[in-house]
């Protein structure tokens, strides 16, 4: 009976740890998202700014366009929802790397040292540009805008009426990569 009860007790121990570390990727997994997706929603705009001079529009593609901000705040604050610290770093324009440690420790159990362990987890999320364009050659003039092939549609700009324009995910996808 006495094995059966600390078989109980390793078991819950386990799982105890296995939920901790559970915590620790969704945490993770969330503040990388979060960073990517704030980058992502900046590129956009950048590109709705720079609609008319599409010449700048494969550096935004590219995730190299003046005047983005770091995003690493979003992961900072998206960690603290899911009771976590995360160190955050942009891994080149286009993702992030998150490492996320949980405030928690993982408890008090039948195991020795498990009430100063603290579950830890990275994630990586990356933004893919989703359309691609080819300038006007020649004799086109200023007036003429690329047309724009995205994963799901082409896009035929008029420089004279651009009140329909892609949103920030028909122009990037934002997705986690291992």
């Amino acid at each position: 009976m006495a094995g059966l009860l600390f078989l109980a007790f390793a078991y819950l121990a386990v799982g105890q740890a296995a939920a901790n570390r559970n915590g620790a990727q969704t945490a993770a997994d969330a503040a990388a998202l979060a960073a990517a997706l704030d980058t992502r929603d900046q590129l956009a705009d950048k590109w709705v700014e720079d609609v008319l001079d599409p010449t700048k529009w494969q550096a935004i593609f590219d995730g190299i366009a003046e005047g983005l901000t770091p995003s690493c705040w979003r992961a900072d604050q998206l960690a603290a929802q899911n009771d976590a610290n995360v160190q955050c770093g942009p891994d080149g324009p286009l993702a992030y790397t998150v490492e996320a440690k949980t405030n928690k420790s993982v408890g008090e159990s039948i195991v020795p040292g498990t009430e100063d362990r603290h579950s830890r987890a990275s994630a990586t999320a990356v933004i893919d540009p989703l359309c691609t364009f080819e300038l006007p050659g020649g004799d086109a003039g200023g007036d003429v805008l690329p047309q724009l092939s995205c994963k799901d549609r082409n896009w035929v700009l008029d420089p004279d009426d651009l009140t329909v324009l892609p949103e920030p995910e028909d122009l990037f996808d934002v997705h986690l990569v291992d």
